[in-house]
């Protein structure tokens, strides 16, 4: 399986998912005008990669906006690690905000609240 990598733009995040490390990263704005074209492709990309996943998953998403039509999308996302984590997959998410940026944070708190895995809330200043 071949890593994911899709460059960032001002609209939307930049993705490196590496199925030899196990890490998949976003980071940067998502704001994409049509939300389903951006995030179909990496949705569908994460269910090959758990026919075959390495023994630990970790998600580090480091966002510094993510609109409507995205939140829904990343929901998604973690709802299938939630998935693979209730199969015995060991899954982590770590969500980085910064240090005033209360919209991420709070987002980061709803998404952990809802999809029960581990989930770690980082600062960075």
């Amino acid at each position: 399986m071949k890593e994911l990598i899709i460059k960032k733009t001002p609209n939307t995040p930049g993705i490196n998912f590496n199925p030899e490390t196990g890490i998949m990263k976003i980071e940067g704005r998502s704001i994409p005008e049509n939300p389903g074209d951006f995030f179909d492709p990496l949705i569908d990309w994460l269910e090959e990669y758990f026919q075959n996943p390495l023994e630990v998953t970790k998600f580090e998403m480091s966002l510094e906006y993510v609109n409507s039509g995205s939140s829904k999308y990343l929901l998604g996302i973690f709802r299938i690690l939630k998935k693979r984590h209730d199969e015995g997959k060991q899954c982590v998410i770590s969500w980085y905000y910064e240090e005033d940026d209360e919209a991420i944070f709070s987002l980061g708190e709803h998404y952990r609240n809802t999809v029960k895995v581990p989930f770690n809330l980082i600062e960075y200043i």
